[in-house]
């Protein structure tokens, strides 16, 4: 059995009644672990305290910030961060950087097992685990929510009650969230009815576009290889742009999303995302590549891109596969760099101008008006041989090439 486990642990319900199930069955020590990743003060505040009146042995909170920001989320923004066409994977790309310092931790305190809060119905339980797999193959994992008898909300607060440990969850709470520096999500209660439209007090980062602003506001983001590295001018670190760009978008109701996802354990799950810097980030992004990519790169990239962010989505950050399409991702990247202006209005976020030194756009092979570079009698050897198959099947079988 093991001795001491190192808890990833929120401060919310789950992994406060995770502490004293794993003191009661197992008998060890548990350290509970706090990875910062944005989640902000107001959900931070106290948290060392909490866990330790809920009977951990030590807490350690470690700031996770600018990692997060620099090492996975920008990382999976060169490669294609969207998944099934909405979602910006703003709660996947947080969880192999969570695991991978939860890890750290049960070495620092040699600790011999890693636990966790994730359900058995999430995506969550995967991506922390096979980040241990990789990590840490020889630290034992446990997973309460496979082997507990509590079943609900209900269960969990009675649960802590009989041990008089302190909680601020009620059994009223509607949503499930889970918040970082790149975006918030929600889930739960009503939203479980996709047929439901999304109550007005769900949202927290970006104001109901009706209510936004009735000017827009137009953001230049500058790029350094596909990195956002300064806004309006002004270069800031990667956290301080992120958290920035959150404020600006949030106020004009930018980066909302609802979505009926596919988990990676098969079933269907509603989501509702705010990733209000994020959106603006990712069309800024969009206009640097217009520039600088070529046709096949371009559309190469796309392919990939749904790749990358079904492997970031299910869990996949440790892997060959990952690290392969990210150095291509960076290969990529090499050259986008430049500037884009966004612009902000009733809860869009549109590209209206983009600039590199590396473009490959040429006015003068483009333009309407008259040219002395682009000789149009060439185009009609182009057309012959695209349409030779065609031409040929024609020839031989009749129009439409035989085709009834």
């Amino acid at each position: 059995m093991p001795r001491k486990v190192v808890l990833a642990y929120s401060g919310g319900l789950d992994t406060s009644a995770v502490i004293p199930w794993l003191r009661e069955n197992i008998d060890c020590d548990v350290i509970a672990f706090v990875g910062d990743v944005g989640q902000g003060e107001e959900e931070l505040a106290g948290i060392e305290t909490k866990a330790l009146k809920s009977g951990a042995s030590a807490c350690k909170v470690v700031d996770l910030r600018r990692e997060f920001i620099r090492d996975y989320v920008f990382p999976t923004l060169i490669a294609g961060i969207v998944y099934e066409g909405r979602y910006l994977l703003g709660t996947s790309i947080a969880r192999p950087l969570l695991a991978k310092a939860q890890v750290d931790v049960a070495r620092e305190f040699k600790a011999d097992a890693l636990a966790h809060g994730c359900t058995g119905k999430g995506n969550d339980q995967v991506r922390f685990e096979s980040t241990f797999a990789a990590l840490a193959p020889d630290l034992e994992v446990i997973a309460p929510w496979r082997h507990w008898n509590l079943r609900s909300r209900e269960d969990l607060l009675n649960y802590l009650a009989e041990r008089s440990i302190p909680t601020t969850a009620t059994a009223k709470k509607l949503y499930s969230r889970d918040r970082n520096l790149w975006h918030i999500s929600h889930e739960g209660g009503p939203l479980e009815d996709p047929a439901c439209p999304p109550p007005d007090d769900v949202w927290m980062l970006t104001r109901n576009p009706k209510d936004a602003p009735d000017q827009p506001r137009d953001v230049a983001i500058d790029y350094e290889r596909g990195r956002p590295v300064a806004v309006d001018g002004e270069r800031l670190a990667p956290e301080t742009l992120v958290a920035h760009l959150n404020a600006v978008a949030g106020e004009h109701g930018v980066g909302r999303v609802d979505i009926l996802e596919n988990r990676l354990v098969g079933m269907k799950s509603r989501g509702l995302y705010e990733t209000p810097g994020g959106t603006v980030i990712v069309e800024g992004l969009r206009g640097i590549e217009q520039c600088v990519l070529d046709r096949e790169t371009a559309h190469w990239k796309d392919e990939m891109a749904v790749r990358f962010a079904e492997l970031v989505y299910n869990g996949r950050w440790f892997t060959p596969l990952r690290e392969a399409l990210s150095a291509c991702a960076e290969s990529i990247a090499e050259r986008l760099t430049g500037r884009a202006v966004v612009r902000l209005y009733k809860g869009g976020a549109t590209l209206v101008a983009r600039s590199s030194p590396f473009s490959l756009y040429e006015e003068s092979y483009a333009t309407f008006s008259a040219d002395e570079v682009y000789n149009q009698q060439h185009a009609e050897g182009f057309i012959r041989l695209l349409s030779l198959p065609e031409r040929i099947a024609a020839l031989k079988f009749g129009p439409g090439g035989g085709r009834s």
